[in-house]
């Protein structure tokens, strides 16, 4: 059976609001809501969701589709990026090639990749310990720790180019049985899910 990794979609940028607390944008409402129309959606069993509100946000509109509840797990944050605050687009985008250039290094007080890596993998496998394999689960988060969770499934190295396209609301799918990467990054509202 699938697991998913689910990358929110757009956010509302508001630099005097901590990034945790930010929501999706209209455009980030629209796409999880086509996401959800989508059969993949309605054949979920859990939904295991960061605490950030616009991972709840997106998986909020998944599990109404599916009618399930959704769960938080405070571990499944983004890398901690705290020590900056905001960063402008281009900043940030400098900023997250480095963090991925030097994985065992911190970008100005940033959580050190390895460190967040070896957080989300073990918040996923938590979660997977205690679930039935033959139950399709979503976990929903972000783009930096999907990313590093992605090149831990894959046996790869981390590496930005590895990371999710522009955007956010990607999603990859894997294996529940053997952990195995079974589709790359493709956007939420793309996925034609798993064929029987």
């Amino acid at each position: 059976m699938f697991g998913l990794y689910i990358t929110h979609p757009q956010v509302r940028i508001a630099p005097d609001i901590p990034v945790p607390h930010w929501g999706l944008s209209d455009i980030g409402v629209q796409r999880a809501r086509a996401a959800s129309a989508l059969a993949w959606a309605r054949q979920l069993k859990r939904i295991v969701s960061s605490a950030e509100v616009k991972a709840v946000e997106t998986a909020a509109i998944l599990a109404e589709a599916a009618g399930i509840r959704y769960e938080t797990v405070e571990a499944m944050h983004e890398n901690d990026r705290s020590a900056t605050g905001f960063l402008p687009p281009r900043e940030f985008e400098k900023a997250a090639d480095w963090f991925f250039a030097h994985p065992t290094e911190s970008f100005r007080g940033w959580e050190k990749a390895v460190d967040a890596q070896r957080r989300i993998v073990n918040a996923v496998e938590a979660t997977l310990a205690g679930h039935d394999p033959e139950s399709p689960i979503a976990f929903v988060g972000h783009g930096g720790v999907g990313t590093l969770l992605k090149c831990h499934l894959d046996g790869t190295p981390i590496a930005r180019n590895k990371d999710q396209p522009p955007g956010g609301g990607g999603l990859f799918a894997f294996s529940l049985a053997d952990r195995r990467v079974t589709c790359d990054w493709t956007a939420m509202e793309n996925w034609p899910g798993v064929s029987p």
